[in-house]
């Protein structure tokens, strides 16, 4: 069995763990138990595992790992300015927290925002939270997918500028321990595919398909 690769982002917290779990091996054995199940809980959160990105030109992937917690219609004021399906999936300490693009296409809107840090599961996490916002634009049309950051997750990293062009499934950043990831698509464009407390996986799983126009 092949293990997961493990982010470079996690190599300070790991070395520094490592050195402190051997201090206290050092000292006394049984000193470096919670030391070590902490080193190894790191290395789980920051697992970056490959996944099997089928390519399809209808298909809209799910952005990342875990529970759909919301489907539901809005109007989103500021990229694609319309009513459109949010689909709002929360991430658990336990998932992979790598965020992929749901489409081909190419970054044309990026915008961070201060915000406060609540539970990432609950419905004012999407209006008060710390988010960024990417918005991409595709041959089928234009997707936004916002990270937020939850009552743990204190830091929101993306590596894409605009003008940078994804494919679908292709990695863009991530959200440190516990979050939450929502995907705006016009909803006259998609055929939703998912329901609340159904569960995916970024690039792999098939969330809506672009409706025929």
């Amino acid at each position: 069995m092949r293990l997961p690769r493990i982010r470079a982002e996690a190599l300070p917290y790991l070395a520094g763990l490592g050195l402190l779990s051997l201090v206290m091996l050092l000292m006394r054995s049984w000193f470096s138990l919670p030391a070590l199940g902490l080193l190894l809980f790191v290395a789980f959160f920051f697992r970056d595992p490959d996944r099997q990105v089928r390519p399809s030109l209808d298909a809209i992937l799910a952005p990342a790992d875990g529970r759909i917690a919301d489907v539901s219609e809005v109007f989103e004021a500021q990229f694609l300015k319309q009513t459109a399906v949010r689909v709002g999936i929360f991430l658990s300490l336990f998932d992979v927290h790598i965020n992929r693009s749901p489409v081909d296409g190419r970054v044309i809107y990026l915008k961070y925002q201060r915000g406060k840090f609540r539970p990432a599961f609950r419905a004012p996490a999407t209006l008060e939270n710390e988010r960024n916002l990417v918005g991409l634009e595709g041959q089928r049309g234009k997707v936004l997918v916002v990270q937020i950051a939850g009552i743990l997750a204190r830091r929101i990293e993306c590596q894409v500028i605009e003008g940078d062009v994804l494919e679908a499934g292709q990695r863009f950043g991530m959200i440190r321990f516990g979050s939450r990831t929502e995907l705006f698509v016009p909803e006259k464009m998609i055929e939703v595919l998912v329901n609340p407390g159904d569960y995916v996986k970024a690039g792999e799983t098939v969330v809506g398909r672009w409706k025929s126009v």
